[in-house]
């Protein structure tokens, strides 16, 4: 049995016994210790080398990025993974001035999220760069899908609720970015985004549809209460956190509920 189904097989067995979480504790171990995301090998001998090996890229691109005047002491950390992961894409602006693309926007918001999470700074870029190249690789075609199947699942938890938002003319016009592109960043303390980028790193993206339905239930009665797709959508923007973590725990079961126990497909 190969190491990543062991973990998978671990996962679903703790959750059988009533242990859901074991290994959500643990995500960015797991992010560290696996390949899947492609920032070390499967071969723990080799982890050493190949981590002073992104050390020593890390240091290049920065050092290249200072002398072009790109960047200063000054500049946010997060800014900083922003220009190296576009210098290393080939897409980096003329200057630091230009006005910022969308998908410079959701990587800011990502590694905004990731540096709350990791204490080194190399961690949290190479952490940044690989997920979100998994959302634009490995997820690309199913991310657009996302929205339509949160309103199909919507549907069948709330169909009262669905029937509020379209009436407020409001479905079409609900936070999809935040939800979707930027995976709850911003959202949702780290505390509880670490436990759904766990399972979008394992292999599932569609747990990001069942955490929006969740908020959609959770604050029923406030969102029912609301007039018009403004309000709703500014309110969905910047939901409490205080339900987050029970927000996450009973999405992570209607995600079983709905897709059974899947060994992390999207």
């Amino acid at each position: 049995m190969t190491e990543d189904s062991q973990r998978n097989f671990r996962s679903v067995y703790y959750e059988k016994v009533g242990f859901r979480g074991v290994e959500e504790k643990k995500s960015l171990e797991i992010l560290l210790k696996d390949d899947c995301l492609g920032i070390l090998p499967p071969h723990h001998e080799s982890h050493a080398q190949v981590m002073m090996y992104r050390k020593e890229q890390y240091s290049d691109v920065l050092h290249a990025l200072e002398v072009i005047r790109f960047i200063s002491d000054a500049t946010p950390q997060v800014e900083v993974c922003l220009y190296m992961h576009r210098l290393e894409s080939g897409k980096l602006p003329r200057s630091p001035s230009f006005p910022l693309e969308p998908e410079d926007e959701v990587f800011l918001a990502i590694a905004k999220a990731m540096e709350e999470m990791v204490e080194d700074s190399i961690d949290c870029y190479w952490l940044t760069r690989c997920f979100v190249n998994q959302l634009n690789n490995k997820y690309r075609d199913f991310l657009p899908q996302l929205p339509k199947a949160f309103e199909q699942y919507l549907n069948l938890e709330d169909s009262r609720l669905l029937s509020h938002l379209k009436t407020s003319s409001a479905v079409s016009k609900l936070p999809y970015d935040l939800w979707f592109k930027r995976c709850f960043a911003g959202c949702l303390p780290e505390s509880s985004l670490q436990r759904v980028w766990d399972k979008v790193i394992s292999g599932s993206c569609k747990i990001l549809v069942f955490v929006a339905v969740e908020i959609l239930l959770t604050f029923k009665i406030k969102v029912m209460a609301l007039n018009g797709a403004e309000k709703i959508t500014k309110f969905l923007e910047n939901i409490p956190q205080d339900s987050s973590d029970a927000i996450v725990s009973k999405a992570i079961d209607l995600w079983h509920k709905h897709c059974g126990t899947p060994v992390h497909s999207a």
